[in-house]
């Protein structure tokens, strides 16, 4: 999936993507909210994806993901979208990881336990090899230790301390992460705080780094972390491209700030479509 999230990113910011910011539905009366997701990029498709952050028992996401046949319109599959979403996701930071982090990154912090932090947890290791994880959740850091044999942090803190990556994968309307607690050098993915009025990422942190995102004209809209920043480098596929530079020297921070796009969605169910009607 790495390879074609990196593709579709590329075709994005090489304007070969016809893809609308994503449409939200507030659902209030639950602190929910739903999400329509279209794109066309060679593959058409389109993603409805629920989002309630207060769940405990059940998935915070839930989602289908529809494609049908360009030349036509006819529909080819409808399939559960939850497990591509955690894919897709930590498939493009492991595509921002292997372009803007140092080349001898060996220390990951993932902040966050949840299903995110797993699938981050073995992307990034398909793009960089770690010598320690540490990882730090308000619930269930222990638990995700011990079944990914990686070491629990006691804050948020001690796990980010001298890290070459941080993986910020933690529900949060407010900033989790300081950037006076990143060392130099340091490779950031922040993948939550989706909406213009939520913050993962503190005032610090992006002002000073480089911050680069998934698509500008979504993240702009979207991310709090991003308006906060006031400024994007670029978009990572403008950086894979070779368009826009992506890490200058080996003592700047670098932040991928991702809120997720229809063109991920589609090129995955697209892969999965295309493995599943060949038998492989």
């Amino acid at each position: 999936m790495i390879p074609a999230i990196e593709r579709a990113l590329t075709d994005l910011s090489a304007g070969r993507v016809v893809q609308p910011v994503r449409v939200v539905v507030p659902v209030a009366d639950h602190k929910g909210f739903l999400g329509v997701m279209p794109a066309y990029a060679g593959a058409l498709g389109a993603k409805l994806v629920t989002f309630y952050p207060a769940n405990t028992d059940v998935h915070t996401h839930h989602a289908v993901i529809a494609l049908f046949k360009p030349e036509t319109g006819e529909p080819l599959a409808i399939m559960d979208g939850r497990l591509i979403t955690e894919m897709r996701t930590a498939a493009a930071s492991a595509v921002a990881t292997q372009y803007l982090a140092r080349a001898n990154a060996s220390i990951l912090a993932i902040l966050g336990s949840g299903v995110q932090a797993g699938s981050h947890l073995e992307a990034l290791r398909q793009v960089r090899r770690f010598s320690e994880v540490r990882v730090w959740s308000p619930r269930n850091a222990k638990a995700f230790a011990e079944r990914h044999g990686v070491m629990a942090a006691r804050s948020a803190e001690d796990a980010v301390r001298g890290a070459d990556v941080v993986v910020v994968a933690v529900s949060s309307k407010t900033p989790v992460l300081e950037g006076r607690w990143l060392s130099p050098g340091a490779h950031v993915n922040a993948i939550g705080a989706t909406r213009p009025d939520w913050r993962e990422l503190d005032d610090d942190l992006v002002t000073r780094a480089r911050v680069f995102v998934d698509s500008r004209e979504a993240a702009t809209k979207e991310s709090g972390d991003v308006i906060a920043a006031r400024e994007v480098v670029g978009e990572i596929g403008e950086v894979v491209s070779g368009k826009k530079p992506g890490r200058t020297n080996a003592a700047e921070i670098t932040v991928f700030k991702s809120v997720g796009v229809a063109v991920e969605d589609v090129a995955s169910a697209a892969l999965v479509y295309e493995r599943h009607a060949s038998g492989t």
